[in-house]
């Protein structure tokens, strides 16, 4: 959910008063209920326009919705054994629903990455390895940046490498959590981990932690490391997306972010924002980059991270195609 999204979900929310907000919370992930905590926490007035607005365009959302269908895990299961058989239907049935089979791990979730990593500290890499891939990949990437440099790279090279979960690893990683798994008898291979799983996830460590890691994965196998490479996306990469890419990208950044995140870019990185701008947008953001004084590093970073998760949820949404190249290839 982008900026927008975000105040406008905490403008209804507030709307409703605290008894159906809370409900609504509990239907939401703990990614979900952080971001508009937060947001709802920032906001001390709302314009009466801007309340009418939202109440609005909910109630024109909430009109086009219809629910068809009350139980909508029995009804995939049901249709998908009709269609295809018994056996072949619970492998996809399982694939489609896992995410209900890892309730022992949905808490970690809940907590701060610190936590999640002195709870893990002393397991062995592979379990590690497979319950960071069960979280989102900046969770995931905040536990990592909290082990020791050797536990880290350990951790890694095992994500890299791990083509799936087996039903009784799943039960181990439950067993961690001191949770029991409902219905493990009866999973299939989840697929989780591999090199764009590692990838994700050494994307959002930085700098010099980034290079440690990947020298370390270089080491013990250097065609392991090529791979998790190729499947990264870094900032510089960003030269590659076509010009209308680009300009998606530039409508959601904030004006002070992007001046920020340029310190730190080449000269062509520049140019091709530059040209994807107006004149005058342009010409207003040179001289705001040349009057910037000094920027820490770690604040470009952080910046850059930001314009990067942005890059990826378009990417993830079809609308923009990294790599570049022409404009056939957008979506």
């Amino acid at each position: 959910m982008d900026a927008q999204g975000l105040e406008d979900a905490a403008i209804l929310l507030m709307s409703l008063g605290e008894e159906e907000a809370s409900e609504v919370f509990k239907h939401l992930t703990p990614k979900e209920v952080q971001g508009l905590g937060e947001t709802i926490a920032k906001m001390k007035s709302i314009p009466r326009e801007k309340l009418d607005d939202v109440l609005s365009k909910f109630a024109t959302v909430a009109s086009e919705q219809s629910m068809l269908v009350s139980d909508t895990d029995e009804y995939v299961k049901a249709v998908l054994r009709k269609a295809l058989g018994e056996d072949k239907a619970n492998l996809l049935i399982d694939r489609i629903l896992q995410g209900g089979d890892v309730s022992g791990i949905e808490s970690l979730k809940w907590m701060d990455a610190n936590s999640v990593a002195e709870l893990l500290r002393n397991e062995h890499p592979q379990i590690v390895a497979a319950i960071l891939v069960h979280l989102d990949f900046d969770q995931a990437s905040g536990v990592l940046k909290c082990f020791t440099e050797r536990q880290r790279n350990e951790v890694l090279v095992r994500v890299a490498t791990l083509d799936g979960i087996q039903p009784s690893a799943l039960k181990d990683l439950n067993e961690v959590m001191s949770k029991v798994l409902a219905g493990g008898d009866k999973l299939r291979k989840a697929t989780l981990g591999g090199v764009k799983t590692a990838a994700e996830m050494i994307n959002l460590l930085g700098g010099s932690v980034e290079t440690a890691v990947l020298d370390y994965i270089r080491e013990a196998d250097n065609e392991l490391a090529q791979k998790i490479m190729d499947n990264m996306f870094t900032f510089d990469d960003l030269e590659k997306i076509d010009d209308k890419g680009i300009q998606l990208l530039l409508k959601e950044v904030q004006s002070e972010s992007l001046v920020i995140a340029l310190k730190g870019a080449t000269p062509e990185m520049r140019e091709k924002v530059f040209k994807n701008m107006s004149t005058r947008a342009a010409e207003t953001l040179r001289e705001d980059l040349e009057s910037r004084g000094p920027v820490r590093v770690s604040e470009v970073e952080a910046e850059q991270k930001e314009m990067l998760k942005i890059v990826r949820r378009l990417a993830d949404e079809g609308q923009i195609v990294l790599g570049g190249g022409g404009d056939d290839e957008f979506l």
